[in-house]
């Protein structure tokens, strides 16, 4: 039990430290997640070494380190995560294995990966309504906008809602659950569109441009083109464009690494005191 005690402390500090960097500056450096990944391997070994249990704990660490670097990859590349939190993914691999039995971690797993993702809807809906309220003046403006631009496909949705709900009169209740998705469907995309062009675009001065920063569009520097991609502007770039601009618009991402934090509180909580309560038990007993 101490040795899932310091893992899950280990971890605890460490995303206390990565949150408070990713709200300050939209970023996790990566010494605070590749110094996790260290510590929690390097616990690992001593701990096989002289406590006489072996090295599975060593083994079932590098296991989970594996399965979360495919994982973190799948996010990054799939335009899920930011360079910081697929690799903070990445670490916390090396934590959440805490058992000798890959079995039971295999369900640590599941178990976190799911209340991150729970934890992360909630968040995202509950962060982006404060963005529409603090800038309702361009969300007012840019909502219909967003409307006529997704117009044709909303129709469709909702033209297919209609059919679908046609269909539950008759064939039950399976197709009135499609029907509200695609009546909800337009709605969400429209207001998440919304939120991304009248909230999270902001005009900076180039001089608080930082590594990994988002461009809104592509910009012209000589006869070089700097173009938006998923990994950001890079240092190279940066001191071209503040020879030219003064300012530029950058695409700014919800910082993410406050749901690693939740999650893995509730996870934690879960891990020590599950057995005591019956919504626990299924996950972590």
């Amino acid at each position: 039990m101490i040795e899932t005690i310091f893992l899950l402390s280990l971890a605890l500090i460490w995303i206390v430290f990565a949150t408070v960097q990713d709200l300050r500056n939209r970023e996790v450096a990566n010494w605070l997640n590749f110094s996790l990944i260290v510590f929690a391997i390097g616990f690992r070994f001593f701990y096989g070494l002289f406590s006489g249990n072996g090295f599975e704990l060593l083994y079932q660490g590098l296991i989970g380190f594996g399965i979360f670097f495919v994982l973190g990859n799948l996010f990054y590349y799939g335009r899920i995560f930011a360079g910081g939190d697929a690799k903070l993914l990445m670490a916390l691999g090396t934590i959440l294995p805490l058992s000798e039995s890959f079995l039971i971690n295999a369900r640590y797993f599941f178990s976190f990966l799911i209340l991150f993702l729970v934890s992360g809807a909630i968040y995202g809906m509950i962060w982006s309504v404060v963005l529409a309220v603090k800038n309702y003046k361009e969300f007012k403006k840019e909502f219909p906008r967003q409307f006529k631009k997704l117009k044709i496909i909303s129709i469709f949705l909702l033209a297919a809602g209609v059919f679908l709900l046609i269909l539950a009169f008759y064939l039950g209740s399976l197709f009135l659950y499609f029907s509200l998705l695609c009546f909800a469907f337009p709605l969400l995309l429209i207001y998440s569109k919304t939120i991304d062009e009248a909230c999270m675009v902001k005009n900076v001065h180039v001089k608080l441009l930082t590594e990994g920063d988002w461009l809104y569009n592509d910009i012209k520097v000589g006869n070089k083109t700097i173009k938006t991609n998923w990994d950001g502007l890079s240092n190279k770039e940066i001191a071209l464009i503040r020879k030219k601009y003064k300012t530029i618009k950058i695409k700014q991402g919800i910082p993410f690494v406050p749901v690693f934090l939740i999650a893995f509180i509730i996870f934690s909580y879960g891990i020590l005191f599950g057995s005591q309560i019956s919504f626990f038990s299924g996950f972590f007993s």
